[in-house]
């Protein structure tokens, strides 16, 4: 039975940061209910900070005191407690737009109700206020200084292989085409006929793997990963949170957290994060990006 941070005295995380990097030291420590609130209090900080406790156990799809759990087991008081730390990190430049947006969706929310589907400009207006939203979060959490190190790998990569399924394959296919532009030497792992495992077997000693793989965690991505870790290759992973099963695997990690509209997930924050790569490589490769 897993013994809760009260119990053992230590103090809570008192900030956003502080939380994450508590999340990740217990990355496979948590059982598996609380595993599943941390996931999603990762990818929905927004949510977390304005929804009720009732309002996010229906999200996370865990029973209220779940959540309850969660939070004494981090050395919080009780769920109160642990939403100050994610109210607190919306009072810095992005609270003006989350009481904007407010105005126009249900507070705290990237929803729209069942009859509101019937109307594309909503649906429209809605997916645009979700890429918003995913766009201020990257442009303030981004590591920049991950990012040159990803530059620095790319251009002294012999080849680059791409890992991208599901959800975010249509990144990896850009990812691809993009590279291919800039005249990198640049393959797609797609898994044809289930053959990763040969394909992965390419992936030379000089070559590096482009890992992207997000909340749903393509299993045959993770393979990969997986995979060309243990034949001691370079990983470089574009993922949403600590707690991605590729974190472990990689090198170097870009976390991309995107904002959801029900089922679907806005690529836009990610595309960028793609298309900066893009042109810092072919700058530094002393390349020309093709006007297509």
């Amino acid at each position: 039975m897993e013994q809760s941070a009260t119990a053992t005295g230590q103090s809570p995380p008192r900030d956003y940061e502080a939380l994450r990097a508590e999340l990740a030291a217990r990355s496979g420590s948590l059982s598996r209910r609380l595993a599943q609130v941390a996931q999603f209090f990762l990818n929905h900080p927004e949510e977390v900070a304005i929804n009720t406790l009732v309002q996010l156990a229906a999200q996370a799809q865990v029973p209220p005191a779940t959540i309850t759990r969660f939070a004494k087991e981090l050395g919080f008081g009780g769920f109160a407690e642990l939403q100050a730390v994610f109210r607190e990190r919306l009072l810095g430049p992005r609270l003006p737009y989350v009481s904007r947006i407010g105005n126009r969706l249900p507070p705290g929310e990237l929803s729209l109700a069942d009859s509101d589907l019937d109307h594309p400009d909503l649906v429209f207006g809605g997916m645009v206020q979700a890429a918003m939203q995913s766009l201020l979060r990257i442009d303030e959490t981004l590591d920049r200084q991950v990012l040159a190190r990803f530059v620095d790998v790319l251009a002294a990569a012999e080849m680059i292989h791409v890992a991208a399924a599901r959800g975010a394959f249509g990144l990896g296919a850009y990812a691809f085409y993009g590279m291919a532009k800039i005249g990198r030497r640049v393959s797609l792992l797609d898994n044809l006929g289930a053959m990763r495992a040969e394909q992965v077997c390419a992936i030379g000693p000089s070559d590096v793997l482009l890992a992207m793989t997000f909340d749903d965690y393509t299993p045959e991505t993770v393979e990969i990963a997986r995979m060309a870790a243990r034949n001691g290759r370079q990983v470089l992973a574009i993922t949403d949170n600590e707690l991605s099963p590729v974190v472990g695997l990689a090198q170097h990690v870009l976390y991309v957290n995107e904002a959801r509209l029900g089922h679907l997930r806005s690529q836009v924050p990610a595309m960028i994060v793609c298309q900066a790569l893009i042109v810092s490589l072919a700058r530094r490769l002393g390349g020309a990006l093709s006007p297509k």
